[in-house]
């Protein structure tokens, strides 16, 4: 391991929540296309397995955030054993009710009961944020480690889940998905030390993180973010069927995350100048420049390179958006903040999948990649004309004094080091 990553993990009890955030965020990448698998394995009904995931991915849309505020209100501690104990029991209850044949509504009230799956990967940056909260380069890197580990599980969680559901028997898929949950949250939770401040105090004021002047902009642009992944999903497999090679859509998808791997695990060596919201701006815009290539090419090998080519872009550009989420909010509010962002992708996801299966059904899987070209192309105009609103938030202009909107400085400004009792 290299010297900054060497760095992150110096800081005590490090390692373990981060492996237990691992472990915790399986189910992001499981649950959705486990259920899917499941459903249609055993009703056959792909319309309801659909419907299912989507109700399922609007619930955690709808209620994550509000989690998140909870948690930063009240600990992590305090609210993640429930939230994921009703989570765990709503899987529980729903693989228990299409084994046994239960009405279908019993389905959608268990999936909505999903929705209260906390942001693990949420939970997680904060804790990075709470312990290099002082050493911006640190956390440029374990920023980028992590959005390395959010690639990791997307690979590996949709083969394991879909594996278990056809090769074992159809509810395996879920089943570990909820142990992983259930065992990511009860390890994460039992880390006190490393445990952000609540800050309980600051919530009674009223607001919520999505009022900070730019963090619109960056829901937005995950949006469009969101629905250009989505569409990429659909797009692939739909490619790959058409060609007679639908089991390879799987290892062309697996090249999209294996550069941003890469990507990311290089970004999080370097020290990159200028702010973090221009880089974003250029991270956006590289990935929407880079979803032209798969719109031209006509075979699987070219799409998985044009795909690997795509995910350069993707790794640098998220550890760059939780560094402007970390300076956007205030930081009584961070945990919120960034689950707004996770809002922001699932929507899109949603949105973008159900989009480019339309236009799958219509003019074929190489015109549906327009889909991802033009939400990526969107979040890129979207982050070009909310440039300006990408500014701290006054506490952190305050505590970096002389900075540029990357927190580097030369000296703290003055009265800086005054009134810091809440960022300690």
């Amino acid at each position: 391991m290299s010297s900054p990553y060497r760095a992150i993990f110096a800081a005590p009890g490090s390692r373990a929540f981060s492996a237990a955030g691992l472990v915790g965020r399986m189910p992001l990448s499981m649950l959705g296309i486990g259920i899917v698998t499941m459903i249609s394995q055993i009703t056959g009904q792909y319309g309801l397995a659909g419907a299912l995931s989507a109700t399922m991915a609007l619930s955690t849309a709808v209620l994550g955030p509000y989690i998140s505020r909870l948690v930063d209100r009240h600990g992590q501690a305090r609210v993640l054993r429930p939230a994921g104990a009703v989570a765990v029991l709503s899987v529980a209850v729903l693989l228990l009710g299409v084994r046994a044949g239960a009405p279908h509504w019993l389905y959608f009230v268990c999936a909505a009961g999903v929705g209260t799956t906390p942001s693990v990967g949420a939970m997680v940056r904060a804790r990075w944020s709470a312990i290099h909260r002082g050493a911006p380069e640190l956390l440029h890197t374990a920023y980028s480690f992590e959005s390395v580990v959010d690639e990791i599980v997307f690979i590996v969680g949709p083969i394991l889940s879909i594996g278990l559901c056809t090769v074992w028997f159809a509810e395996a898929g879920p089943l570990l998905a909820a142990v992983f949950l259930g065992t990511g949250v009860l390890l994460l939770a039992a880390q006190r030390g490393t445990e952000p401040q609540p800050h309980p105090r600051a919530h009674h004021a009223g607001g919520s993180a999505l009022r900070a002047p730019g963090m619109p902009v960056l829901v937005v642009v995950f949006a469009g973010t969101g629905a250009m992944f989505g569409a990429v999903e659909v797009n692939t497999l739909a490619f790959a069927d058409e060609r007679g090679h639908k089991a390879l859509a799987s290892l062309v998808l697996a090249t999209y995350a294996l550069g941003s791997c890469l990507a990311g695990v290089v970004f999080g060596l370097l020290r990159p100048g200028g702010s973090a919201r221009g880089r974003f701006l250029l991270g956006v815009t590289l990935m929407a420049v880079s979803m032209i290539p798969p719109l031209l090419v006509g075979n699987l090998a070219l799409l998985a390179v044009a795909l690997f080519c795509s995910g350069l872009a993707v790794a640098p550009t998220m550890a760059t958006s939780m560094s402007l989420v970390e300076r956007l909010v205030p930081r009584a509010r961070l945990t919120e903040g960034i689950a707004w962002t996770s809002t922001g992708l699932a929507v899109g996801v949603s949105l973008g999948a159900a989009l480019a299966g339309r236009v799958t059904d219509r003019s074929g899987a190489s015109a549906a990649f327009a889909v991802s070209a033009g939400a990526a192309f969107l979040a890129a105009a979207a982050a070009g004309l909310g440039y300006r609103r990408l500014r701290p938030a006054p506490e952190r202009e305050d505590v970096h004094g002389g900075y540029d909107d990357d927190g580097r400085q030369d000296g703290p400004a003055p009265g800086a080091l005054e009134g810091r009792g809440d960022l300690a």
